[in-house]
């Protein structure tokens, strides 16, 4: 049985990987993430209430709305899951023990192998494509609905940025530099149905991506990502990100070597599973949001 979603809230970590890597990434969109953890807590933030049998309302109404199958929050919840878990189980497992100390990346290099572009330029891709519909299915309106998910991007903020944030900056700069957004467009574009078939995140999800055949899949990849292609230069160019400037923010509790940038994208990408921390807090927002106008 799925977990609820306040199972979810109370589970998330007050201090991990990923908040770590979360925190280093903050100068990135300042202020935008607070790691709001535990469900009432979560209530008290979103709607300021304090009164406990409004916030016991609250709760109810937005666990009824999430337990509602004809609703999309636990189609939301399980993309974002589902798109972090190949990457996570190696590293975990291997640095459960390390957490709360600089982690002397270098002897754990051995361990890790840095994607090749190909599969990492899918991986962010499709990372794309169920930002877009995880999205769709929190507001209700179809999965195939690129413009909608183009045009909300200018009001996104709080765990939602920092989200697309730590995409930008781990699963872009750091394993494919500067010129990252041409390269995915270029992937995308010469690959073959069989390379994406051969890709194991889009075998978990590829029953979810519009377009009926792996074609039209593999079409519908590349016209969402060439949509927000613009933003994310734009979000680039604004901030005057670098692969070197995202580097030196994550030395605070990383050590490693410059030269590296490809095994530390590697190591977050198995340490960290950002997608779904901040996914769990986008969904418990927006259903705290819709409980609260319902009562």
């Amino acid at each position: 049985m799925a977990k609820s979603i306040f199972e979810l809230v109370d589970a998330l970590p007050a201090d991990n990987m990923t908040v770590k890597t979360l925190r280093a990434l903050d100068f990135v969109v300042p202020g935008q993430w607070e790691n709001i953890i535990g469900f009432d807590n979560t209530i008290r933030v979103v709607t300021g209430f304090d009164d406990e049998d409004l916030i016991q309302q609250v709760g109810e109404r937005a666990i009824a709305l999430y337990n509602d199958k004809s609703q999309g929050y636990q189609r939301a919840m399980w993309l974002y899951q589902t798109v972090d878990n190949f990457d996570s189980a190696l590293g975990a497992a291997a640095l459960a023990n390390r957490v709360g100390e600089s982690i002397p990346l270098l002897g754990f290099l051995n361990r890790v192998t840095p994607k090749p572009d190909k599969a990492q330029t899918i991986d962010l891709a499709i990372k794309v494509v169920v930002e877009l519909l995880a999205f769709c299915q929190i507001n209700g309106i179809p999965g195939d609905s690129i413009g909608d998910f183009v045009g909300s991007l200018a009001d996104y903020g709080g765990e939602s940025l920092m989200r697309l944030a730590a995409l930008v900056s781990i699963d872009g700069l750091l394993p494919l530099g500067p010129d990252f957004i041409q390269k995915v467009l270029d992937t995308i574009g010469g690959l073959s149905t069989g390379d994406l078939e051969a890709n194991p995140v889009f075998g978990s999800i590829s029953e979810a991506i519009p377009g009926g055949s792996t074609s039209g899949k593999l079409g519908f990849i590349g016209e969402a990502v060439g949509s927000v292609s613009g933003w994310m230069g734009d979000f680039v160019a604004d901030r005057g990100l670098s692969p070197a400037l995202i580097m030196n923010n994550l030395k605070g509790f990383i050590e490693f070597s410059d030269d590296k940038l490809d095994y530390v994208a590697a190591f977050l990408d198995m340490t960290t599973n950002y997608y779904e921390h901040t996914g769990t807090q986008t969904l418990a927002r927006r259903l705290l949001e819709r409980a609260m106008a319902e009562i």
